[in-house]
């Protein structure tokens, strides 16, 4: 089976959320000299092949989001009796500390926020939720978050929509425009959302004492993980991309650091139980998960663009749509003749783009099967999150390539574009 043939399947996933989520022609215009560019979604991608990587284009539209501050609220609230879907909590809260800082949050839109409406920047805080998706990818065997997390989120690093001042804005000392833009301490401190859940694991299991203290161990080393991770929250707002990447190369080197800190206790706590408290354990997830599949509004096109035999050579309108997309994304002509690019450079710039766009195939925004075991889904995890940051590294070296012979002014230029496009 050819490399093309097995990245069909996400291929049908982006159009199928694409259907969605283009733009009219006016909305979808890119201008390097700014314009209304309205909300971008991160899923895009090709028709038949890497060959046409080169030409992807990145689908946008005009949207509004509900204004709410980050704080401790817990998203995973659709199994404890709310009828709400847990994630329009999730996207509602990304979204007003996301948006507070861009523009003073004069314009409630982002170009660079998920398909399911949260975000996977917040200024400068990379993942906000990222304990809180350990724990219900692990526990609760629910992966659609950890999902988004790819292309988008690094295409963002790269073409940032904060203008410097908006983006020191989360980092600076409390005064008036800080009371509205949350600090970068409370984006990380907010955003976890309460840890392991203990007594409702106990309640579940009804642990022996022997079983209770290995429950005990495995609730510090899940605290002890948040902690690591927290630590890795930057302390200054990053100002280029070479460090913006480099904030996500931190923040999941200490994810995976801490996923590996909880593999033992975890291991342990299963371990002790018989197989009718694994099955108890193991409810909870199925509960997860009829919980979601009653508030999750049923999408078939996505369904099925997310099957592994789907091939959108065949649909009409996929190809339709991608001819759209085609002249939205990575305009390699404009960014060269506005930075005055010579060969060499233009070359290592489309270098960059097919790099950065070669991560949507190995980032499938489908969402990952579940694994039957919490120990499973821990390793599961870990590697989705070793993918990523080994993506982000075939980045960073292609941007270091890139810009090793620019001037000053050409990176200045180049820092330039995505506040430019957010205008």
């Amino acid at each position: 089976m050819s490399r093309s043939r097995l990245g069909l399947p996400f291929v049908g996933a982006v159009f199928a959320i694409l259907a969605m989520l283009l733009p009219n022609r006016a909305e979808a215009q890119f201008g390097l000299r700014g314009g209304p560019l309205g909300v971008a979604r991160f899923a895009v991608g090709h028709v038949i092949g890497l060959s046409r990587l080169r030409h992807a284009r990145m689908g946008v539209r005009s949207g509004r989001t509900r204004d709410a501050a980050l704080r401790s609220q817990d998203p995973r609230g659709a199994e404890r009796g709310q009828p709400a879907n847990p994630y329009v909590l999730r996207a509602a809260l990304t979204a007003g500390a996301a948006l507070s800082g861009w523009h003073g949050g004069r314009r409630p839109q982002g170009w660079w926020r998920h398909p399911d409406g949260s975000y996977g920047w917040i200024g400068p805080v990379f993942w906000p939720f990222a304990h809180d998706d350990l724990t219900t990818a692990v526990v609760f065997g629910d992966t659609t978050s950890l999902s988004l997390y790819g292309y988008g989120d690094i295409y963002a690093a790269i073409f940032a929509p904060y203008a410097a001042p908006e983006l020191a804005a989360y980092t600076a000392p409390q005064g008036r425009r800080a009371r509205r833009v949350p600090s970068v301490e409370a984006v990380c401190d907010g955003s976890d959302t309460g840890g392991l859940p203990v007594d409702r694991i106990a309640a579940a299991v009804q642990p022996n004492e022997m079983q209770r203290t290995a429950l005990d161990d495995l609730s510090a080393a899940w605290a002890s993980a948040r902690d690591t991770i927290r630590a890795s929250c930057p302390a200054q707002a990053p100002m280029i991309a070479a460090e913006r990447l480099g904030v996500m190369q931190t923040r999941l080197d200490a994810m995976i650091k801490a996923t590996d800190a909880l593999a033992a206790p975890l291991a342990k706590f299963v371990d002790l139980l018989d197989d009718s408290q694994k099955a108890k354990l193991e409810s909870l997830a199925n509960e997860r998960r009829a919980a979601l599949a009653s508030a999750q509004h049923k999408d078939a096109q996505t369904a099925s663009a997310c099957d592994p035999n789907y091939d959108p050579r065949y649909d009409v309108q996929a190809q339709r749509q991608y001819e759209q997309l085609v002249q939205q994304q990575w305009p390699a002509a404009d960014i060269a003749g506005a930075l005055k690019l010579d060969d060499t450079a233009r070359a290592r710039l489309d270098v960059l783009q097919d790099t950065t766009l070669r991560t949507m195939e190995t980032l499938s925004p489908c969402t990952i099967k579940a694994a039957a075991t919490p120990q499973a889904r821990l390793a599961a995890v870990k590697a989705r999150l070793e993918k990523m940051r080994q993506a982000i590294g075939g980045v960073v070296d292609a941007l270091d390539d890139f810009e090793a012979d620019l001037s000053d002014g050409q990176k200045a230029g180049f820092e330039a574009i995505g506040p430019k496009r957010a205008m």
